[in-house]
């Protein structure tokens, strides 16, 4: 089953004027939609975290505002556990958490006080908040000691962040960039977090750190000029390249010279070192018996799989 989908969605922020006149005369002081979104169709299967690439400003923030009903979409559906979202009303968002990329608090409580005000301003029995939320700062490593908000670091406030958007155990967690400003020991908490909760809830995990998404997500999508250029697994997204790279390495100079001299789809990337990229097997076959012909004794051969960087720099165009 499908927890989350978006079919055929579209949304653009009113109008803007295009000034051109140095470049195309037909376009100067035109009007044209400022759309952000067009056609946005993706779908997020139960109990899996999904992978939401895209640059800052792709419209990743504004699809989640979608999702919330906190923006009114121009076309398209959206249903959050089969049942669809409308703009104004909140009915869908008793299934969802939600963490924003800068989570606010109260910073003169404690993080149980904090909790324990969400669970009673969403109507959960005193007994059932005290108990969530005890597991649940023991799960983010903020059970003990008790410290005000207002001394926490970025890390330590994006934990709480999942805590409170876990404490209703939502069908869907949604996250906005909740690595992007940690220091490599405060993602791998989140991270790990994460995972550890992907058998209870959904997660839609939106950020640009694609060593994060190779780590963690189970399928992924890349947003790119408002649509999805690539989606499915991440075996199946590198499997759209024809072939992986070879990285070949050289004992002397003179040989990586001779070899990129003899074969010209050779990249330099170091002194000693060539990669040959969206290369097959048999293309091992081929750069084999040319080094053989110019007697030249390569110290090693390598086969590289293709980087889901790679294919972000492609989708981009960069």
């Amino acid at each position: 089953m499908d927890m989350l989908t978006c079919s055929h969605v579209s949304k653009s922020f009113g109008k803007r004027k295009i000034s051109d006149k140095k470049f195309n005369k037909e376009f100067d002081n035109k009007i044209f939609d400022n759309k952000v979104l067009m056609d946005l169709t993706f779908s997020v299967p139960e109990h899996t975290i999904f992978g939401f690439i895209g640059q800052n400003g792709a419209g990743k923030t504004t699809t989640m505002k979608l999702i919330l009903g906190l923006l009114e979409r121009d076309s398209g559906e959206i249903f959050v556990n089969g049942i669809p979202v409308s703009f104004g009303q909140n009915r869908t968002n008793r299934y969802i958490g939600y963490l924003p990329d800068v989570p606010e608090f109260y910073s003169f409580m404690t993080p149980l006080e904090y909790l324990m005000l969400c669970g009673e301003i969403t109507g959960m029995e005193k007994k059932e908040s005290q108990d969530r939320a005890d597991r649940l700062l023991h799960l983010v490593g903020l059970s003990k000691p008790q410290k005000r908000i207002q001394g926490f670091s970025r890390g330590m406030k994006q934990r709480l962040g999942i805590a409170q958007a876990l404490l209703n155990s939502p069908k869907l967690l949604i996250c906005d960039e909740p690595t992007s400003a940690l220091d490599p020991l405060g993602r791998k908490e989140i991270l790990e977090i994460l995972c550890s909760v992907k058998n209870e809830t959904t997660i839609l995990f939106s950020t640009h750190i694609l060593s994060d998404v190779e780590r963690i997500c189970d399928k992924i999508a890349f947003l790119h000029n408002g649509k999805i250029a690539l989606q499915g697994t991440l075996e199946e997204i590198k499997g759209i390249r024809k072939g992986n790279g070879i990285e070949i390495e050289f004992n002397r100079q003179e040989d990586a010279n001779l070899f990129t001299e003899k074969y010209k789809e050779g990249k330099r990337t170091g002194k000693v070192q060539v990669c040959c990229y969206q290369k097959t097997e048999k293309d091992v076959i081929e750069i084999m018996q040319l080094l053989a012909r110019n007697n030249i004794s390569p110290q090693r051969i390598e086969m590289l799989e293709p980087a889901l960087e790679d294919l972000f720099m492609e989708v981009v165009g960069k």
